[in-house]
């Protein structure tokens, strides 16, 4: 394992229909650099993942959205799926816990559809970026410069358009992870790590 992002605390918010890969393969990149990521959702217990077509894979929700605190979180990732970032750019503490991010420049990855979320958030203004290609008018009309490839990093934005643009976007997130302020550590963590 590589100890890239050692020490690290990583986000990954999502709900219901988030697509499977691109929640499942980043959280793998960035547990395999040594950070170490919850999945943050609405609801507790676990969330469903489409895939592709049809629904797949369930995975366990790390903490609940409701308990979350975003100041104790180094960078954040929005996987992507249609329903996945739909819901969370309708609910308000979803939008408002990735404002957080946004606020304290804190290094956030999106992917497909995950960018609906920031749009939301008020984080595209003047960034360039990509996603799917259906979000190419939505993220123009908020400010962003839209453009066509695997993988954009603006600032510690990083977006991506598909699954199959994940190995760069995986690539590009952990860079920008190592790159990114780490948070104030709690006395807990503190003592952990002496």
């Amino acid at each position: 394992m590589s100890t890239t992002l050692q020490g690290k605390k990583i986000a990954i918010l999502a709900t219901d229909g988030f697509e499977e890969d691109e929640l499942l393969k980043p959280l793998h990149a960035l547990e395999a650099a040594g950070a170490q990521v919850d999945v943050v959702s609405p609801a507790a217990g676990w969330i469903k993942g489409w895939k592709h077509s049809d629904w797949g894979e369930e995975v366990a929700v790390d903490v609940e959205l409701r308990k979350a605190r975003p100041d104790e979180y180094d960078g954040l990732v929005l996987p992507g799926g249609v329903m996945n970032p739909d819901k969370l750019r309708q609910t308000p503490e979803a939008v408002a816990f990735v404002r957080h991010f946004v606020e304290n420049k804190k290094p956030i990855g999106a992917i497909c559809h995950g960018p609906w979320t920031l749009i939301e958030a008020g984080a595209t203004r003047g960034k360039m970026m990509t996603s799917w290609p259906s979000l190419k008018t939505d993220l123009t009309n908020a400010g962003a410069r839209w453009v066509d490839q695997e993988v954009v990093e603006d600032d510690g934005l990083v977006t991506s358009r598909k699954p199959d643009d994940l190995p760069a976007f995986n690539a590009q997130i952990v860079a920008a992870f190592a790159k990114g302020k780490r948070r104030a550590q709690t006395n807990g963590e503190q003592a952990r790590m002496r």
